[in-house]
């Protein structure tokens, strides 16, 4: 599987342009801020729907401009595929497939896979719960439409349960029969949902070690730790215990919908006593096991899109990484960097067929 070409109209800050890429090594080069990470992120939208660093979907035309236009060809299975994403500025986003509209967006997912390494991934260690779990849905959703089903209508049910308990604040009411319904279909799609977090998890860890190891070499342990309030009971048991505490809050505090991903070096979290190197490393090692998970479980190697991380990265985690290119782990590569002779000398050291866009 590969991404062949990509047309961009008013995307970001590119008015119009066209790349043609090779299978194996793809790198867009140049000063800071003149559209790298915007190309790449322009591969990503084709992939998910969605900006993977602009979630307001309309901040991403162009300025000045009314609309933008994506449109990639790929070959999946010895097949080529058209895939196009476009907005309009007051309309809804349209993402199709071989000319034919997605009625929903859910129905695209997985069907392009592909893993980003950013600097931006720090966010996964810095921020709160919300990040790591999309990051366990997201890896989740690429290989699981049901999953995706699923976690979308828990989402759209707890939102409506949360209405109920500010319209009952407001009106000083409460009714116990209406929220039992709600609780009752949170609980079917939580007990789901949590039992396929904690298979993907327990599959995961092995994977995310192996990596981790092989990029520090040290020693040092890692922990990856599924937390979730269903490991002590079941939802709709713990709905119950705590709706004196919902109702006082007008939202729903307990649910896998506040799962999180304990990040932990040595048995503290990396947050707090891990070393810049060792954030780094982790979230790394993070990213490679996403990358090996998706390959091993949909048969494809995903797109791998690395941005701007020559610069984050010593000489040694640079040379595990070619290393793992050379081994034929990874299909097609793209790369962002500042340094145009710094990227050719590495991908030269790679042996494999490479193409470089200066911008």
């Amino acid at each position: 599987m590969h991404l062949k070409k990509i047309s961009l109209f008013n995307y970001k800050n590119f008015s119009e342009v066209n790349y043609e890429f090779v299978s194996k090594i793809n790198c867009f080069v140049g000063k800071n801020g003149i559209g790298k990470t915007n190309a790449l992120d322009a591969i990503y939208h084709l992939a998910t729907g969605k900006s993977y660093f602009n979630p307001q979907a309309v901040q991403n035309i162009k300025h000045g401009e009314e609309f933008f236009v994506i449109d990639g060809e790929f070959e999946i299975n010895d097949r080529n595929e058209q895939i196009v994403c476009s907005l309009k500025k007051g309309q809804k986003k349209v993402l199709k497939r071989n000319s034919k509209i997605y009625e929903k967006f859910s129905e695209h997912i997985g069907f392009i896979p592909l893993v980003i390494i950013s600097p931006s991934d720090s966010d996964l260690i810095i921020e709160g719960s919300e990040t790591r779990r999309k990051f366990m849905d997201g890896v989740i959703s690429q290989l699981d439409s049901e999953y995706l089903k699923q976690l979308i209508q828990y989402q759209k049910i707890m939102s409506q349960r949360n209405a109920l308990l500010k319209y009952f604040a407001v009106n000083y009411v409460f009714e116990t029969d209406t929220l039992s319904i709600y609780n009752e279909q949170l609980d079917g799609y939580a007990g789901y949902l949590f039992e396929k977090r904690k298979e993907f998890i327990n599959q995961f860890i092995p994977i995310f070690n192996k990596h981790h190891q092989a990029i520090t070499g040290s020693e040092e342990t890692v922990q990856l730790i599924y937390q979730s309030h269903l490991f002590d009971n079941n939802l709709l048991t713990l709905l119950e215990e705590n709706i004196t505490r919902d109702r006082a809050l007008h939202y729903t505090s307990v649910g896998i919908h506040k799962d999180d991903l304990s990040f932990e070096i040595d048995h503290h979290p990396i947050k707090k006593f891990g070393s810049q190197g060792q954030q780094k490393s982790f979230l790394i090692a993070l990213k490679l096991a996403q990358f090996e998970f998706i390959k091993n479980q949909c048969g494809l190697k995903p797109i791998l899109l690395f941005d701007d991380i020559f610069d984050k990265l010593d000489e040694f985690r640079v040379a595990k990484i070619v290393e793992m290119v050379n081994s034929d782990t990874f299909g097609q590569l793209f790369i962002s960097d500042t340094h145009p002779e710094r990227t050719e000398n590495i991908v030269k050291s790679t042996h494999q067929i490479y193409k470089i866009f200066n911008l």
